[in-house]
């Protein structure tokens, strides 16, 4: 004897042979879309040092947060910007690991296309960003409604201006003498 037919819940759809091709498509498409994102993934810190596109990313940063305090000659102020990279990058091997962890996640996140769309509006790599389009970026995640966004801003900022002023050539420019002689 056939199994009694259940009649449908009231206001429920019931799926029909479209709907869960569609379904299937979509799910496909998210599949193939965070398999990209996988595959795409690099993460910002590597064997104790941060990624050459992470470098990347604090220079363009750095480019744009300490304008007004870089050297104007071009070839003083590309070797300001390393410099600041390399003492950032002294000062993250001091962090604990799992602080790093989570900055090197940040960082690899906003290598990937979509995820730097998303988080900061920037449609171009790092590396081949203009500074107007950086400076762009920053003034989205400063000003955005989310906290998130402001989170990532801070960070960045804050790390690049830390790193850049840890110089002693550039303590003047704070009013800082440098540390009394006991």
């Amino acid at each position: 004897m056939p199994a009694p037919a259940v009649p449908a819940a009231r206001g429920v759809p019931q799926p029909t042979r479209r709907r869960l091709l569609q379904l299937g498509a979509g799910a496909a498409v998210a599949l193939a879309l965070a398999g990209t994102g996988a595959a795409l993934w690099s993460p910002g810190w590597r064997e104790g040092r941060l990624s050459p596109t992470a470098r990347a990313l604090f220079a363009s940063v750095g480019g744009v947060v300490l304008e007004g305090s870089l050297p104007a000659d071009p070839v003083d102020r590309e070797r300001a910007l390393s410099g600041m990279v390399e003492r950032l990058e002294a000062a993250l091997a001091g962090l604990p690991h799992a602080t790093r962890a989570q900055l090197s996640q940040l960082l690899g996140l906003l290598q990937i296309g979509p995820a730097r769309r998303w988080l900061c509006g920037l449609d171009k790599p790092w590396t081949d960003a203009a500074p107007h389009d950086v400076e762009r970026a920053l003034v989205r995640m400063r000003t955005a409604d989310d906290a998130l966004r402001q989170q990532v801003y801070q960070a960045l900022r804050s790390l690049v201006s830390a790193s850049y002023f840890s110089a002693p050539e550039t303590w003047a420019q704070l009013g800082y003498l440098g540390p009394v002689a006991l």
